[in-house]
């Protein structure tokens, strides 16, 4: 795909991921069932998309950004609790049971998805079968070379798509996980940390500007005090509280942005890009219906 690329699409495909699921009743049912949850049910479920051998620690969720497990162990205790999962090794694995649970609930979203029609069937099915290729292609692009999260897609797919919101939901996850390795790909190309490029773009999009704020539980103020020596000695954020980006960092952070696009975009057909404007309005259109 040629510049320029259609960046309204992005912010599309995590609003997706959040709506999805969101009328589907069957996990809470579930979630009541095994006494867990909502974080604990799916962290157990989220092992359908890990290595088959078991998930580490730095294999779950935005690892590259926190500094510590402490937080995620104590939700994965609640799941080994209701034996949904095991530790062994240092992985975490579904047991038998927790087997019979990722089934359950695999078939029961399947379901869900046949009875969902948010645009009409054609177009949801074009829209699709776009995306679907968009993500083939950037999925096996020779660029970027990291890929820590593209073969979750391939796991989340574990059965051929049965209906076009489930086509729907197999492309955009995947597109998901791709640009996430796009992302991580663009920032360590600029040198960062996963801990020092979340404090920078945080500070980059006012959304913290102190070390308190900056902080949270898988990532101590004192972590965070690294991470911002780790900038500020790089000259790509201000000295003191509260933290701004220096001319510098903004730039910086700008080529990560753009170069996130160009290893995400870049692999797509241009029979795809040609329908750019068509797949933000359908997938809008979606999104506004899954709501």
């Amino acid at each position: 795909m040629r510049e320029p690329y259609p960046l309204a699409l992005v912010p599309l495909i995590p609003q997706f991921l959040q709506r999805r699921r969101a009328k589907a009743d069957f996990p809470l049912r579930a979630m009541e069932r095994f006494g867990l949850d909502r974080p604990s049910y799916l962290f157990a479920l989220d092992l359908g998309t890990q290595d088959p051998r078991g998930a580490r620690p730095e294999d779950i969720g935005n690892r590259s950004y926190r500094t510590t497990d402490g937080p995620i162990r104590a939700t994965a205790a609640a799941a080994e609790s209701a034996g949904l999962i095991a530790w062994a090794d240092g992985r975490w694995s579904l047991t038998d049971k927790g087997r019979i649970a990722l089934d359950e609930y695999r078939r029961a979203i399947d379901a869900h998805y046949a009875s969902l029609t948010p645009i009409g069937a054609s177009e949801l099915d074009q829209l699709a079968a776009l995306l679907d290729q968009a993500f083939r292609a950037a999925s096996t692009s020779a660029e970027p070379k990291t890929r820590e999260h593209t073969p979750r897609a391939v796991r989340h797919r574990w059965q051929e798509p049965s209906s076009p919101m489930a086509r729907l939901d197999a492309a955009i996850y995947g597109l998901w996980m791709v640009r996430d390795d796009c992302h991580v790909q663009a920032w360590r190309d600029a040198g960062l940390a996963g801990p020092a490029l979340d404090v920078l773009t945080k500070v980059w999009r006012k959304e913290a500007t102190t070390v308190a704020e900056l902080s949270s539980p898988v990532r101590p103020e004192a972590d965070t005090q690294a991470a911002v020596r780790e900038l500020r000695e790089a000259g790509l954020v201000t000295a003191a509280e509260p933290f701004a980006t220096t001319p510098k960092g903004t730039g910086t952070r700008e080529r990560i942005e753009a170069e996130t696009d160009r290893y995400f975009f870049a692999p797509w057909p241009d029979s795809v890009g040609l329908k750019a404007d068509w797949l933000v309005d359908r997938l809008g259109a979606v999104n506004d219906a899954l709501a």
